[in-house]
């Protein structure tokens, strides 16, 4: 009987499901969390779309980011309001990874067209190793937190203060957003790693300026300000609302409506997603060679995915009264991300955002994850093909709009200098080393992520105009 107890008792940790769906109050819960449910996918959708041009690897890997880990947290995660899924600092910190290991330069080509030779860029064989390099690091970032979970680490998570990890988001945040900046614009230039690197970005985005293109800078424009206008009304009227106003996901539909029937990418050169296969890709085994280029990076992403998750649940927790586990939750998050690599997804954590509209819209527990994830996958297996034509600009309007609300963290300086000036100091230091040191989780010497083919002159235009910069700084 004691070794029953025990079996059971480690069963229902490690799979919290089981304590709370058998007696789960369908007529009380179950409303609620369908339309949280559907509320949720209906913001998973293009936010998934949207990072994957963060974590460089194509829209539709955002997809299975946003598929896989949010079904598998369902049955390992403890709190009831978190939407698991693909977040911005994270999709960064993985893409500094992904074009580190699989830069441009490795996949130019030469190419014989009668007399005339060129370089062109093998995007196809770029983008599959980019996929293989995110995979493998998600494996390892899942393995880590897997580990970490099983030896009750949970707690690590409190020796990270508030104004370290808010600074820390801040200057993601500035990074996230200069890094849109060329899709906005529709301008192509390398990223830069290392010191000044958001500075040289700025200078490379500056001196194209004149070759900006203007449909793509009217279209993203557009969309900045109808994100940020729907956002507004969303907070103005959140009360009288019974639903948020699914600002992300109109935009993606009026987008690709245009983008379609104006023709914007022929006729226009309007940079678009591109192809989406339909259908769910075979599970795959990473490529473990890469293993020793990517432990490092792989421990600080886990360790700050873990923290922005607990954080987000802790929140809801106190605010509706329920416990979460810190190691479960730890734990969870490496199965999710561990299991899920093995589908071609990359690291995920919690969204705040995500989370917002799952709790405000009557969510009651992971029923609404769990029908957020089913939105994703019927996009995935029936209507993909629909959104080849969504232009980029309009994701990364839907990226920096989002990431307005970090920025509003800069409101903290005057409060931590009445109230605490080491704190200060702290989020001040953690800022300046995420823009001026990200060379852990940036780029080194890559080359540009244009999309287009590149023939021979531009290419040497472009070595001339922008030689490597080699990164010399500490790691963070």
């Amino acid at each position: 009987n004691i070794k029953a107890e025990v079996s059971r008792s480690v069963l229902f940790s490690v799979l919290p499901i089981l304590s709370w769906l058998p007696s789960y109050p369908v007529r009380e819960f179950l409303f609620s969390d369908v339309v949280s449910g559907l509320s949720t996918g209906v913001v998973q959708l293009p936010q998934g779309l949207a990072y994957a041009l963060l974590a460089a690897v194509p829209p539709v890997f955002g997809l299975y980011s946003s598929f896989y880990p949010v079904l598998l947290y369902t049955f390992f995660g403890t709190s009831r309001h978190v939407s698991m899924g693909t977040f911005a600092v994270i999709s960064l910190m993985t893409g500094g990874v992904v074009v580190r290991e699989a830069p441009d330069s490795m996949f130019y080509i030469q190419t014989v067209n009668g007399t005339n030779m060129s370089v062109v860029l093998d995007e196809v064989a770029r983008d599959a190793r980019r996929v293989q390099v995110a995979m493998v690091f998600t494996t390892l970032t899942g393995a880590i937190q897997i580990v970490l979970g099983l030896l009750r680490f949970g707690f690590v998570a409190i020796y990270l203060s508030e104004p370290l990890v808010r600074g820390f988001t801040t200057a993601a945040a500035v990074h996230v957003v200069i890094s849109q900046l060329k899709y906005l614009l529709g301008v192509k230039t390398r990223r830069y790693s290392g010191l000044l690197s958001v500075i040289y970005s700025l200078q490379a985005v500056f001196s194209r300026i004149t070759e900006t293109n203007v449909p793509t800078l009217l279209l993203g424009l557009s969309c900045c300000v109808f994100l940020y206008v729907i956002k507004d009304l969303n907070e103005r009227f959140k009360k009288r609302l019974p639903i948020p106003i699914p600002g992300e996901i109109i935009v993606v539909i009026v987008s690709t409506g245009v983008s379609y029937g104006m023709a914007l990418s022929n006729d226009y050169h309007v940079d678009v997603v591109g192809e989406i296969p339909t259908g769910l890709l075979a599970p795959a085994l990473p490529d473990f060679s890469l293993t020793p280029n990517l432990i490092t990076d792989a421990f600080a992403v886990a360790i700050v995915g873990y923290s922005m998750g607990i954080s987000l649940a802790k929140i809801f927790a106190l605010k509706h009264k329920y416990s979460v586990d810190g190691n479960q939750e730890l734990l969870a998050h490496g199965l999710c991300n561990f299991i899920s690599s093995f589908f071609h997804t990359f690291v995920v954590t919690c969204s705040m955002s995500r989370s917002m509209v799952q709790e405000s819209t009557g969510g009651k527990t992971q029923i609404a994850g769990l029908l957020a994830s089913l939105v994703v996958l019927l996009v995935v297996v029936a209507i993909g093909f629909v959104f080849e034509s969504l232009p980029q600009t309009a994701l990364a309007a839907i990226i920096m709009v989002n990431l307005l609300g970090m920025f509003k963290q800069f409101r903290d300086i005057p409060h931590l200098w009445r109230t605490s000036k080491i704190e200060l100091v702290i989020g001040i230091s953690e800022l300046r080393l995420g823009n001026f040191n990200w060379n852990a989780h940036q780029l080194r010497n890559s080359d540009s992520e244009t999309r287009d083919r590149i023939s021979s002159p531009e290419k040497e235009h472009l070595k001339m105009a922008a030689p490597d910069v080699t990164c010399n700084t500490c790691k963070a």
